[in-house]
């Protein structure tokens, strides 16, 4: 055999036509396959926005209707973030990437891999569906009653694709955590691994056990609209306010499922940039993991004018504090990488300097909102929405 047969093809390589592609294991190819799925998502997400935008340029209904707004508004965020923001990095950069880090010729589970990314689009075709019947109109929260009893939408529809897709989360984050535990190159201990694993890693606890309850929570929503189950409805012995329990339950840490990965790209692109190794590496790798764990204690500073008990809303206000410092402490570190660094302002470079900064602003607007006194007045204006796409968009877009 000659020394060129005997060189390892690359992934580009392997096979051509769309046969060899859709039916890969290579964790390379599935990346791919998700990244065109979740742009095509993006700029389908981004074009309702746009719709939205120039609705509101006047104060009359000029371009679409009350109702048209509506849904736009819900589709917007239902594909924002179950069908692009979630799986954008952990899916293509993580999916190609994590073997290679860690020095595993693929997944631990590459048959498992590909099934995650034919889930994904099967629940996206029901969200297709919705999108071409007509829409949805009760928020991209999905919030009961209306979303239980009230509406007249494709809720059913578009929920049972959320919960298909959940599913698709909950395989590559168990892939991601079998590989990390059990497909290490010899000597890569923990505390040697790259943040970006790190922080994988964490995303991957997060989707395993968070993705089950919004599972669950939309479920409920189809059998009480199916069947009339009393369950968020009051008429019936239900609760509406037990369905934002459920939802911010795994919706708040889904807030970290969308940042940490984020905050691994640029925790690898800083000290590349600056030619100066990360400081403070071991802090910044269990900062990932304390973010993690106290996403998962702070979903009720979602509901603080919802009649909750004060002394929850006490709580959850302290603890909404308390996780807002291992992400600081990323932000500090990060800094002091910077820091008398040679820094080269290359187009990552500035990307990860914006994400930074659009970071920190949308951090630094939480705290307002994790205030209970203040956020009585701030709660569903602009100041939230803010806060959140600082962080999503100009954070999480910006370490895309």
């Amino acid at each position: 055999m000659t020394s060129e047969a005997m060189q390892a093809q690359s992934y580009l390589e392997e096979g051509a036509g769309p046969a060899a592609w859709l039916l890969t294991t290579d964790h390379k190819r599935v990346a791919w396959l998700y990244l065109v799925a979740i742009t095509g998502f993006f700029f389908l997400g981004g074009a309702f926005a746009v719709l939205m935008r120039i609705e509101l340029a006047s104060p009359a209904g000029d371009l679409v209707s009350d109702d048209v707004y509506n849904r736009l508004f819900s589709l917007h965020g239902i594909i924002m973030v179950w069908f692009f923001l979630v799986p954008s990095i952990p899916a293509t950069l993580g999916n190609f990437l994590l073997p290679l880090m860690i020095g595993a010729r693929d997944l631990a589970f590459p048959r498992l891999n590909l099934a995650s990314w034919y889930v994904f689009i099967f629940g996206s075709l029901f969200a297709m569906f919705a999108v071409l019947a007509g829409g949805v109109d009760t928020g991209w929260t999905f919030y009961t009653p209306l979303s239980s009893i009230y509406s007249d939408s494709y809720v059913s529809t578009a929920a049972f694709g959320v919960l298909i897709v959940g599913f698709s989360s909950i395989m590559t984050g168990i892939n991601f955590i079998v590989t990390v535990h059990k497909l290490r190159a010899p000597g890569l201990t923990w505390f040697r691994l790259p943040i970006f694993v790190w922080t994988l890693y964490a995303t991957a606890l997060v989707m395993v056990l968070a993705t089950p309850v919004l599972a669950a929570s939309l479920i409920l929503i189809v059998l009480e609209r199916v069947f009339g189950l009393g369950i968020f409805d009051p008429d019936l012995g239900g609760d509406p306010l037990l369905f934002q329990h459920l939802f911010w339950f795994y919706s708040h840490p889904a807030v970290y499922i969308m940042i940490l990965p984020g905050m691994g790209v640029v925790s690898e692109v800083i000290p590349c940039f600056a030619r100066r190794p990360l400081f403070g590496y071991k802090a910044v790798a269990l900062c990932s993991m304390a973010i993690a764990i106290f996403g998962f204690l702070v979903w009720g500073h979602h509901m603080f004018v919802s009649g909750q008990s004060a002394y929850a809303g006490v709580i959850f206000s302290f603890l909404s504090f308390i996780v807002a410092i291992p992400s600081a402490i990323k932000v500090f570190n990060w800094g002091l990488t910077l820091r008398k660094g040679e820094i080269s302002f290359e187009t990552p470079m500035l990307f990860a300097l914006f994400f930074i900064a659009l970071f920190t602003f949308g951090g630094l607007a939480g705290l307002f909102v994790a205030s209970l006194a203040v956020d009585v007045h701030l709660h569903d204006t602009y100041f939230v929405i803010a806060h959140f796409h600082y962080i999503m968009v100009g954070g999480m877009v910006m370490a895309l």
